[in-house]
């Protein structure tokens, strides 16, 4: 899974693509969830990464 970081919240999702303006996401039954312009986001990252310790990830 991943969570896309935004200013205003996070979005979890399963899969996501890149497409011209932004970062598709979708859900695990691949349905879509969002659509997040490159401008508003702030991180995409592996769930498994935001569970760690790891501050350099933060």
């Amino acid at each position: 899974m991943y969570r896309a970081i935004l200013p205003e919240g996070q979005i979890v999702c399963e899969r996501y693509e890149h497409v011209e303006e932004g970062i598709e996401l979708y859900d695990d039954d691949d349905a879509f969830v969002a659509f997040v312009p490159y401008s508003t986001l702030n991180a995409l990252i592996d769930e498994d990464a935001y569970g760690s310790d790891e501050r350099s990830i933060m």
